[in-house]
């Protein structure tokens, strides 16, 4: 037989622990609402949140190395675009000696022609110097100031470098001088074998440096990519599903009501006992 009791009302307790636990409920669901996230501290679950910390540290370390790779991209993709300038002028270059080497033209035509091959030449120069990124350039003589022998970005969290090896594609790096030239048909054809060796060297160096824009791009798309999936991951751990919270708010809310008066009835079950001394 249940006790009759006015100090003590079980089902006013038992309802009150209900409801309190409903609230509790209520108020992780509101939070996971406000925050957008089901673990949004230790307190949560403490291994999630270590977990997920760790990997968000990790994915914040890569943008360091993808502004790295990109300034090499940048840097290599300057080098690349003068290396095509110098293929183009030494292609003009031959042209100029091929046609000077013709014993039927005259002097003046072939000094000429010599005038061209020089402007030619001086370009060349002009467009390795130029082609410097964030004070570095990757085709310089290796005398110059701004010259680097090779260049290493961040290839990973960790600090491990991806290595390019720099092109020396100034003058001297291809076998000319600044005064190679010529003043007779056959000064000019001796040139031609020049600038035939500079040309195959030029596109030999050229090549390898495209390989190595090629590499760094596809390290860089990979960087893209994992960054991504850790990105997706530390949301699968600690996101929450909004659709499902909402659901479960709109039913702790019903829950709560009725807990409410459920407590309401049992805190005026006491009542009753005034009708025994009546």
């Amino acid at each position: 037989m249940a006790l009759n009791s006015v100090n003590t009302n079980v089902g006013a307790m038992a309802a009150l622990q209900t409801l309190n636990g409903t609230n509790t409920e209520l108020q992780t669901v509101q939070s996971r609402i406000n925050t957008g996230k089901k673990v949004a501290t230790a307190k949560d679950n403490g291994a999630i949140w270590a977990i997920a910390k760790n990997q968000a540290a990790t994915s914040n370390s890569l943008n360091a190395v993808r502004d790295s790779l990109q300034r090499g991209q940048s840097t290599i993709d300057v080098g690349l675009a003068a290396g095509d300038t110098v293929v183009d002028l030494l292609n003009k270059m031959k042209e100029k000696a091929l046609a000077a080497a013709d014993t039927s033209i005259t002097s003046a035509s072939r000094a000429t022609l010599a005038a061209d091959f020089d402007s030619l030449r001086d370009q060349i120069t002009k467009a390795v110097s130029n082609a410097k990124f964030g004070g570095a350039n990757i085709v310089a003589d290796q005398t110059a100031s701004d010259a680097v022998s090779q260049m290493s970005f961040l290839a990973n969290d960790s600090g491990d470098a991806f290595t390019v090896i720099a092109r020396d594609m100034s003058l001297t790096g291809l076998g000319l001088t600044a005064s190679s030239t010529f003043d007779s048909a056959s000064a000019a054809a001796t040139m031609i074998d020049s600038v035939t060796t500079a040309l195959a060297t030029a596109t030999n160096k050229l090549a390898s440096l495209g390989t190595n824009s090629a590499g760094l791009d596809a390290h860089l798309n990979f960087i893209n990519k994992l960054q991504d999936s850790l990105d997706a991951g530390v949301g699968n751990l600690v996101d929450a599903d909004l659709a499902k919270e909402s659901a479960r708010l709109t039913a702790l809310q019903t829950k709560q009501q009725l807990g409410v008066q459920a407590l309401s009835i049992a805190n005026s079950s006491t009542s009753t006992v005034l009708g025994l001394f009546r």
